[in-house]
């Protein structure tokens, strides 16, 4: 869009652009950039949508030839939620923070010239799923791995189950419990690991009446559907 342009037009591009902001370009150069946040503030300042956009025209920007450390660094420096990526003042890119961590857990490497949006931002985001156990929320998920925080309420435990896609690997964060990993029975604490293999029929308890067991659960394996389960036993009649 240009500076000519006006607080409603911009408002238009700003609904349109999934990463929430303009880009003010005047022959190939980028001259400035407007959020919906710098949108608000120009209108509780008392313009009205027919009015042409003010902005500032210093913003924050990577170089094409700027590295990953030094993308790593501006995007902690400036707290931004985007960065434009410039040849020469030109546009020649635009990557959100989202994009940038999206991309890096998937393992795809940093270039200017890459094509972000076709990642996945979703990823990132996951919703607390609440169970007759307790919950989970998981923190990462890709196409080879999920990673979840798993909290289990005293005196409850997690059906004796076993997947047939993904094999698990737990570090116990807080609490204390019961593991069952096959035929074993382990007495679990804050600080330690258990492997769970594929196939492996597996549960683990929560015995304390008052303190919560909480779990870091790392998945390995080709599929991490919540159907992936194979109960054998569950205190809470699940089948």
């Amino acid at each position: 869009m240009s500076g000519n342009s006006t607080i409603e037009d911009t408002m238009k591009t700003i609904d349109e652009n999934k990463g929430r902001l303009a880009l003010v370009v005047k022959d190939k150069k980028l001259i400035g950039v407007l959020s919906d946040g710098d949108i608000r503030r120009l209108i509780l300042s008392g313009l009205i949508l027919k009015d042409r956009i003010q902005f500032d025209s210093s913003f924050v920007y990577i170089d094409t030839h700027d590295d990953f450390n030094k993308v790593c660094e501006i995007f902690r420096e400036y707290n931004s939620d985007f960065l434009p990526i410039l040849n020469k003042g030109e546009l020649i890119n635009l990557i959100t923070k989202a994009q940038f961590h999206a991309m890096l857990l998937e393992d795809i490497q940093y270039s200017s010239e890459f094509n972000f949006s076709q990642v996945e931002t979703e990823t990132l985001k996951h919703e607390i799923y609440n169970r007759p156990w307790g919950f989970y929320k998981s923190t990462w998920l890709s196409s080879h791995a999920q990673a979840k925080i798993i909290t289990i309420f005293p005196n409850s435990e997690i059906s004796l189950q076993k997947h047939c896609k993904r094999e698990e690997h737990w570090v116990i964060v807080k609490g204390a419990g019961v593991a069952i990993i096959g035929n074993e029975r382990v007495q679990v604490t804050s600080g330690d690991y258990i492997q769970v293999p594929i196939e492996c029929k597996h549960s683990i308890i929560n015995l304390s009446l008052s303190e919560n067991l909480i779990l870091s659960e790392v998945q390995l394996g080709s599929y991490f559907g919540e159907d992936d389960i194979v109960r054998y036993k569950d205190k809470y009649g699940r089948s």
